[in-house]
């Protein structure tokens, strides 16, 4: 009996929810997918495997999509998204990010470049590496210095304790977002992991909180005093120091801000930056174009880049955009919907919508037959719709720092082109050059063999 009355309070809770989420399911209808849901977990089960295997599910569902017109519906667990190919504190924290401030860092990209460029001398004509480390310890030391106003020195530290507790984090939240058994946070902090998370969270927060301590007590002894030129007053405010200047948050806001712009400084930055140099080892003709570029802004100087060289940079800019349309660092974001909105049918409340960026940017109607094609060309042309190039997110809740990120980006790509050619790997199958890379899911899209490139000098005197 007691087996029974638990079965029936099962189908009567099963009828109940269906009950409550009869207009998300009529609207599952409406928009079909092409890809089997099962019940209960929905299509959460075609993420099992590998990151490799998950992004393939993504992009196996973007094309999909493409064919159904745009849009279609996938169930994660009891969750339904709509996938679409396709403010206070923003308000305050935009004017910081004014090409005016943007303009002041690229002393501090230059002079971070510099430190990759020496470091990658060692490599110079000695065979394959990965590129992920060097750029990513340029984009973390160029990052914290901008929005910290504190020099990391990770380019010449073997592993410093915040970086690696930043990718720890972003390994176990992607692991987290395509296991939806684990989306509730009372299962969830049963687990090891969650203890994983945690630490590594107390860590980074202590470290800002540290930070933001000492900026607070330099800001009160310097109250009151005469002002100098030193060396400390010319040099650009960071992001920390303008957030205590407005005066407008408190100590866990500015904490949460300064985190959010150095994590997602420093992976979307290195991605895209290590992509391109992979890019541009398989596609010599391009790269040949580029140095071009780079030669009629610096001839054969080597003096460093300026901020009034980055807008005549524009082959570099289209290669770089080139680069984040086919593979761009954040393949998906999804968005919520809090009150029934039109799209091509009625979005009701409760669905989320997972945005398919990858698929966007390879939708030949925008991009033409030829859209799984590297071609820098296409972004010296004016595209046909705002929307269908959207690597940092689009409309109100765009990517803030996507200039900051841009310019970053060409420093330290023209720093280290005018010194390097970029070669494929060693015993890399020349026929296979331009096909598609293996790429995988984890938080960022990124490279299956990890950015593997090979350098040699430009100029035979210049060789270490």
């Amino acid at each position: 009996m007691y087996y029974l009355l638990l079965i029936l309070a099962g189908f009567a809770w099963a009828a109940y929810c269906r009950f409550e989420n009869r207009k998300i399911i009529e609207l599952s209808r409406k928009l079909p997918g092409d890809l089997t849901a099962w019940p209960l977990i929905g299509h959460a089960y075609l993420f099992r495997g590998n990151h490799e295997d998950q992004m393939r599910i993504f992009q196996k569902a973007g094309r999909l999509t493409i064919n159904r017109g745009g849009v279609a519906s996938y169930w994660i667990g009891s969750r339904l998204y709509i996938i679409p190919i396709w403010r206070p504190r923003r308000k305050i924290l935009a004017p910081t990010f004014s090409m005016k401030n943007l303009n002041r860092f690229v002393d501090v990209f230059v002079e971070q470049s510099s430190v990759t460029l020496e470091q990658l001398r060692p490599r110079a004509s000695s065979g394959t590496f990965s590129m992920w480390y060097y750029l990513t310890t340029y984009t973390f030391d160029a990052v914290c210095e901008t929005a910290l106003g504190v020099k990391m020195n990770s380019q010449l530290q073997p592993s410093h304790p915040f970086l690696e507790a930043l990718g720890e984090i972003t390994q176990l939240t992607a692991a987290r977002m395509v296991q939806p058994w684990l989306y509730s946070d009372w299962v969830y902090k049963t687990l090891p992991q969650y203890k994983r998370v945690e630490k590594c969270r107390a860590l980074m927060y202590d470290f800002v909180e540290q930070v933001l301590k000492t900026k607070r007590e330099a800001m009160k002894m310097n109250e009151g005093k005469p002002h100098s030129q030193s060396e400390a007053d010319l040099r650009p405010k960071s992001f920390l120091e303008m957030l205590l200047d407005l005066n407008q948050f408190t100590d866990l806001e500015i904490m949460e801000e300064i985190l959010v712009i150095t994590a997602a400084g420093t992976d979307t930055s290195a991605v895209a930056a290590s992509f391109t140099m992979v890019l541009l080892s398989r596609y010599p003709e391009i790269q040949d174009k580029l140095t071009d570029e780079l030669l009629q802004v610096f001839g054969d100087s080597e003096r460093a880049v300026t901020a009034v060289d980055l807008p005549r940079l524009r082959y570099l800019e289209a290669v770089i955009k080139e680069s984040l349309r086919m593979y761009p660092p954040v393949p998906i974001i999804v968005r919520s919907v809090d009150n029934d909105t039109e799209l091509r049918l009625v979005l009701v409340d409760g669905v989320g919508v997972l945005v398919n960026i990858w698929a966007m940017h390879r939708n030949p109607y925008y991009w033409g037959d030829d859209a799984d094609v590297f071609r820098p060309e296409r972004f010296l042309e004016p595209l046909k719709h705002p929307a269908q190039f959207v690597p940092f997110s689009y409309g109100l809740r765009n990517c803030i720092g996507y200039q900051y990120a841009m310019m970053s980006i060409k420093t330290v790509l023209a720093t280290l082109l005018r010194q390097y050619r970029v070669l494929p790997p060693g015993g890399a199958d020349q026929s296979n050059l331009k096909e598609p890379l293996r790429v995988e899911f984890d938080i960022m899209m990124k490279d299956v063999d990890k950015f593997q490139i090979q350098i040699e000098n430009r100029f035979k005197s210049s060789s270490s």
